[in-house]
């Protein structure tokens, strides 16, 4: 006999009562989350691919070790009801759903995704999962028939934080050649980034992303960097950013994949869809995209590297050379990079510092940028070169 939905939440923003009509299973291990604003024309795709989520036998994942929570923010379109209709026809699908109507300070994408990553994370907590995983997608995504699945296999392998890979749909469109540029640029960077400054919780093959359309952690990392800054948008690349300033280990794993919209407008203000724009604006006007030079790129990862050397090292010695050695090739002060060094308690926020120190010194006007056509074939030949090597 199927089960009978639970009503649809109709709430104001309050987070104490934000999906506390579902009780969480016993058996719950990961709470996927979308944040939703008029989005009927994409939502039942991406929720289909999340309640076919498969193993790697390809059973079925079961339904009792996994939950979507659904945020309905602001809606002026046909989501509600689409939603109503589909919990009716798929009851037994653990779809929990809240509607809510967001002030205009607040009706924005990190208000959204961090009241459904705080809800997420209370009720992982209240069946006693601290270890239990918040995944993050949108609703303009499909995630792939094992995301849930590799998702918890990368995190069984040591990472914390797993950043999935987002890839978009053939469309025709032009600007998806600027878009596949930028991707090459990026994975080049990340090979080069695998070679100078390994991290063994993160080899190659990897990639660059984390952002909010696949991206998932353990509810204790989340607790440890205090949730998701408070920021109206790119609430992603915060949250990264906290994770990283505090040494969490991150995967970014090939084999975590989802596809997305490549529309041009979007539903945030900063985002990808933005992104796009920028790169049409470009075609229109002939420009060509710049990017950071390949040799800026190589002088700052071997330094990030020699640094994260010597800040391991610092309880057994106190290398002044190899010290002035990093701060001259970064051209930072030395004398304030020993500080900082003396200061941070996580090598992640010792190196956020020093970027900070040379985005306002000499390096941002030393290297000057470059087209990303030239910047690719350089960042290849400079890689084929350390493998010959």
């Amino acid at each position: 006999m199927q089960s009978t939905p639970a009503p649809l939440s109709i709430l104001l923003p309050v987070q104490s009562v934000l999906f506390d009509s579902y009780l969480p299973d016993p058996q719950l291990r990961v709470s996927v989350v979308i944040p939703a604003r008029n989005e009927s024309n994409h939502l039942e795709q991406a929720l289909n691919a999340l309640r076919n989520q498969r193993q790697q036998n390809g059973a079925p994942v079961p339904l009792s070790t996994y939950e979507v929570l659904l945020l309905l923010n602001n809606c002026t379109d046909h989501s509600v009801a689409m939603v109503q209709a589909y919990r009716q026809r798929y009851p037994d699908f653990p779809l929990r759903v809240a509607v809510v109507s967001l002030p205009p300070d607040k009706a924005n994408v990190g208000t959204a995704r961090r009241m459904l990553m705080d809800a997420a994370c209370q009720r992982l907590f209240q069946v006693g999962r601290p270890d239990g995983i918040i995944a993050s997608t949108d609703a303009d995504t499909v995630v792939d028939a094992y995301w849930i699945d590799q998702i918890r296999a990368e995190i069984r392998r040591g990472c914390e934080v797993v950043g999935g890979r987002i890839l978009t749909c053939p469309d025709g469109k032009l600007v998806r050649l600027n878009h596949l540029r930028d991707v090459t640029y990026r994975m080049l960077i990340a090979q080069l980034e695998a070679c100078l400054d390994p991290q063994p919780v993160d080899p190659w093959p990897r990639h660059f992303q984390h952002f909010g359309a696949s991206l998932a952690l353990t509810c204790a990392a989340y607790e440890r960097v205090g949730g998701l800054p408070n920021v109206p948008h790119l609430e992603d690349e915060a949250l990264y950013r906290a994770l990283l300033r505090t040494d969490t280990p991150i995967r970014k794993s090939p084999q975590v994949r989802v596809t997305t919209s490549t529309r041009t407008r979007g539903r945030v203000d900063v985002g990808f869809s933005e992104q796009l724009r920028y790169w049409e604006a470009l075609n229109e006007t002939s420009q060509c995209q710049l990017v950071e030079a390949p040799q800026a790129i190589y002088r700052r990862l071997v330094n990030r590297h020699r640094l994260r050397t010597i800040w391991q090292k610092r309880h057994i010695s106190q290398s002044a050379d190899g010290l002035t050695r990093v701060a001259t090739d970064l051209m930072v002060d030395a004398y304030w990079l020993r500080g900082q060094l003396n200061q941070a308690t996580y090598f992640g926020q010792l190196w956020e510092n020093t970027e900070n120190r040379q985005a306002t010194g000499p390096w941002a006007s030393y290297w000057q940028s470059v087209p990303i056509k030239a910047a690719i074939s350089e960042l290849r030949l400079l890689i084929q070169s350390m493998n010959a090597a």
